[in-house]
């Protein structure tokens, strides 16, 4: 897992924010999927996501007790499949104002910021990733995901980006567990 963090932090102090996650909240196009959507006649047909991202999702629920959650602007059946495939219960599709739905959640599920990590791609997405106790972005994002995320990783969107993300939260929550022995 490679990445590269904004010069104020250094690796520790990013593993010690990364051992307070319990929500993982993602954007999906352009950090799920490739960027890339295939139409038709009929509209949407398919996007294109990682497995490994989908194994991510799963060591972060079976490793550290970390819940993922979606949150994107698409009204998608084919991104409503996925997310139940690698059940996801905290799905918000056709979400245009990601920082309201987020303050939802932090009271629903009585979380603070501080708990919580974003992953997102684009200006939609940086107001929630500012407010996130940790956010991050794939290498491929735009330069005003980057301008914001605290940690850059190294694999683009729809391959294997937010996989590194989880990586690095469950090597924190881990590495902190075994100090705390």
């Amino acid at each position: 897992m490679a990445f590269s963090m904004k010069k104020k932090m250094n690796k520790n102090q990013l593993l010690k924010r990364a051992s307070k996650i319990k929500l993982l909240l993602t954007d999906v196009d352009g950090v799920l999927t490739d960027t890339g959507v295939y139409y038709s006649a009929k509209g949407e047909e398919m996007k294109r996501f990682s497995i490994r991202d989908g194994m991510g999702v799963e060591r972060l629920r079976e490793l550290v007790d970390v819940e993922t959650g979606i949150l994107t602007r698409e009204n998608s059946l084919i991104v409503k499949s996925r997310a139940q495939k690698l059940k996801i219960d905290e799905l918000h599709l056709g979400i245009f104002e990601k920082e309201k739905t987020f303050e939802e959640i932090l009271s629903r599920k009585n979380l603070i910021a501080e708990e919580v990590a974003f992953i997102g791609d684009d200006t939609n997405d940086i107001e929630i990733m500012k407010a996130a106790g940790l956010a991050a972005c794939p290498s491929d994002a735009t330069k005003f995901a980057k301008n914001v995320a605290d940690v850059i990783l190294e694999n683009r969107a729809g391959y294997g980006a937010f996989r590194d993300f989880a990586e690095l939260i469950i090597e924190a929550k881990m590495n902190k567990k075994e100090k705390g022995r």
